[in-house]
């Protein structure tokens, strides 16, 4: 078995903590130099993350971050970056809950209802993704341009789907797809103390993430996919079609982004996707990806983490301090930790080498003796 020794859990913790201690201290700055105190804001955060509501807001949001940032991560894994998954899963939700809320549906036995409403939701992300992918293979399309443009697509077929005359329903001064009737929805855990309930299709984060960790750590796929992501032309040599794992891998992360906003469309309060849909979980999984370092465990605490600050923001304009701190400091927190893992990584490349160099003197001093 690999020995673990001190050094490593060093090396291992060393990023994380001055990535937080970088980020705290700018963000102090900051603070400071815009006439506010970082103690107050401090403790108008600790005190706001205190409160259930704000805990189990937290906990939804950071169900959906990890979806995206799983999604990305497959892509990160294969080299592949899939900046679409915000068309992707608006797209997926919007159509699943036109699919949802369809009239002849409610005939349905509501376990098929919500199992159809999913599936729908996967096969449009996959199907989404598919597109870019398809560019990249056959005319070398870079799967960067190509999301991005998607994206802008995507934003407009919503738009021409969301009317009265093709998908949307106006209801006052909203306009949104037809709403899910309680047979179409999942029941959610009410918590005492609390307005907001525990969405029970976080669970859904739950199994993506075990089934991300299973299929890098303990499959063929998952060797493949890592190994053509390292270097391709050797994976290429050792017989691997990086032209098949990057088809596999781009439609593995959109049917995962599809599924970004189902916990909120069968569990939340509006039944619907309409225009206030949550928007932005794309970007944020990037975000959380980076963080998380593409590893399953990483990219929990790091989802927890950005959907706590997501949560605290509007305590801080209790104590006069703008809520736009908060996306300052997530800013800051992304660069930090990009800063702080490459000097780790230099750092460990340096030792390494030395320990090379003190390995190879060994042996050329006990040449020379015999």
């Amino acid at each position: 078995m690999r020995r673990i020794s001190g050094r490593s859990v060093a090396l291992a913790l060393a990023a994380p903590v001055a990535a937080l201690l970088i980020s705290a201290v700018i963000s102090s700055i900051i603070l400071i130099a815009s006439g506010h105190s970082p103690f107050t804001a401090a403790s108008a955060m600790w005190e706001a993350i205190g409160r259930t509501r704000i805990q189990i807001s937290a906990l939804n949001t950071a169900g959906a971050y990890y979806l995206a940032a799983v999604a990305v991560a497959i892509g990160f894994k294969m080299n592949l970056l899939n900046i679409g998954v915000d068309g992707q899963y608006k797209l997926a939700a919007m159509l699943s809950a036109s699919l949802a809320g369809a009239g002849w549906m409610a005939d349905l036995p509501g376990f098929l209802r919500i199992i159809m409403t999913i599936l729908a939701a996967v096969l449009v992300g996959a199907s989404w993704a598919g597109i870019a992918v398809f560019l990249k293979v056959t005319r070398g399309v870079s799967e960067v341009i190509s999301t991005i443009m998607l994206n802008s697509i995507a934003i407009a077929i919503i738009a021409y789907l969301l009317t009265p005359e093709q998908l949307g329903v106006a209801i006052g001064n909203n306009i949104g797809t037809a709403k899910i009737s309680d047979g179409g929805r999942v029941a959610t855990i009410a918590v005492e103390g609390s307005t907001t309930p525990i969405y029970t299709l976080t669970l859904i984060a739950v199994v993506v993430g075990v089934a991300y960790a299973f299929m890098l750590n303990r499959t063929v796929f998952g060797f493949s996919l890592r190994a053509t992501g390292l270097n391709p032309a050797a994976a290429i040599a050792s017989g691997i079609s990086a032209k098949k794992m990057a088809v596999a891998a781009m439609l593995m992360s959109g049917a995962v982004a599809g599924l970004v906003g189902i916990p909120e469309l069968l569990n939340g309060p509006s039944q619907q996707y309409s225009v206030n849909f949550p928007a932005g979980y794309g970007i944020t999984g990037i975000a959380i990806a980076l963080l998380g370092r593409n590893n399953p465990i990483g990219m929990v605490f790091a989802a927890l983490l950005w959907a706590s600050l997501d949560g605290v923001a509007n305590s801080l304009q209790g104590v006069d301090i703008p809520n736009q701190l908060v996306a300052i400091m997530q800013g800051v927190i992304v660069l930090s930790v990009v800063i702080a893992y490459e000097l780790v990584r230099r750092y460990k490349l340096v030792l390494e080498q030395r320990e090379v160099a003190r390995a190879l003197q060994a042996k050329t001093r006990k040449s020379v003796t015999v």
